[in-house]
Formats: structure tokens, sequence, C-alpha cells
């Protein structure tokens, strides 16, 4: 993990890097994680991989069933994840500042830890994730993804649970060259 940060952070300013931000929920019956994303993000270009990210989470478990007083103890997490290319599937707005929509693919392993856990994986635990998305926005500057897919919580059992993700994506300023 401490290898990933290294590759991530030197010199982001001209690789093609940038912060990420997002929501993230395990969604389905019984407690649920809801947590806050926050990380960076740099451009690959390696075959099937356009992107990589690191990012951090933090959230609570959260009671679905509860009307009032649903939250009950904290998670953290690390997330790797790969993304793909964006394929796209419009255009809009003119051509010299067109917005694209398009649909990429997302595949993430999340290590967790969390205190009062009432989740049957235990603490920690950890989760790998397959999330198709739309992405909106330009493919050089900021971008808003929506994310939905399986993922999987590894630990004292094993447990399938759907993820969503809503993830914004900004590039970090760029170094002008100086003659």
């Amino acid at each position: 993990m401490l290898t990933a940060l290294v590759g991530l952070s030197t010199p982001l300013v001209g690789q093609g890097g940038g912060i990420t931000l997002g929501l993230a929920y395990t969604v389905g019956n019984g407690w649920q994680v809801e947590g806050l994303d926050f990380g960076i993000a740099r451009a690959v270009h390696a075959g099937p991989i356009a992107a990589l990210s690191l990012t951090g989470r933090v959230g609570s478990f959260i009671d679905e069933g509860a009307i009032i007083g649903g939250a009950r103890g904290f998670v953290f997490g690390a997330s790797l994840a790969a993304r793909t290319p964006t394929a796209t599937i419009a255009e809009l707005g003119a051509d010299t500042s067109a917005s694209r929509i398009g649909f990429d693919l997302t595949l993430e392993g999340t290590g967790y830890v969390g205190s009062r856990s009432p989740l049957a994986v235990g603490s920690p635990w950890g989760a790998l994730s397959v999330l198709p998305g739309l992405r909106f926005g330009d493919p050089h500057g900021a971008s808003l993804g929506l994310l939905f897919g399986p993922t999987v919580f590894f630990g004292t059992v094993t447990d399938v649970r759907a993820f969503l993700g809503v993830r914004f994506e900004a590039p970090l300023a760029r170094r002008e060259r100086h003659p």
C-alpha cells in the first residue's frame, strides 16, 4: 500500500493526476456502511487501465430499519482502484467545450477496520468490488461518476452486498514551464 501511495503521489503535477472525492454506500437489508471517500488519482494508460486511485474512506454503520438513531460505530477504509478508459456514449455542448457521457468499469479493493461493527464479517475485513459506471463531464477535466455493482466482504464470514458510489474527480493544476 505504501508503494502504491508513493507511486501515485510523486510529482502528480505533470503526470495527469488529480483528486477524487465521493460518497460510498453498501446497500442491502439491515446494517449498511455509508462513507465519504477522499484521495488521489493518476492517469496511467497501461493497457486496459486508464487510471489508478488511492482513497481513504470514513463512515459509519447505519441501520436502515431504524426510524431514529440508526447510526452505530465508525468505519475506516483504504481503497486501491483501477478504472478502464471511458467509452463515450454521447457528447453535449459546443465542439470546443463538449461534455461527455460515457461508460467505464472500476475494480476496487478495500481494507476496512470498524468500531462497534454490527456486520457478521467482523473487524478488520476486506472487500473486492466490480463497479460499472456512468461518467459525466470533461475527459481532460473534472468529471462525475455514478458507480453501482457487487462488493464481496471477506472477514470472519463472506458476504455479498450491492455497492453504490458517487465520485467526483478533478485534475490538479499543472505547472507551466518558464524559459
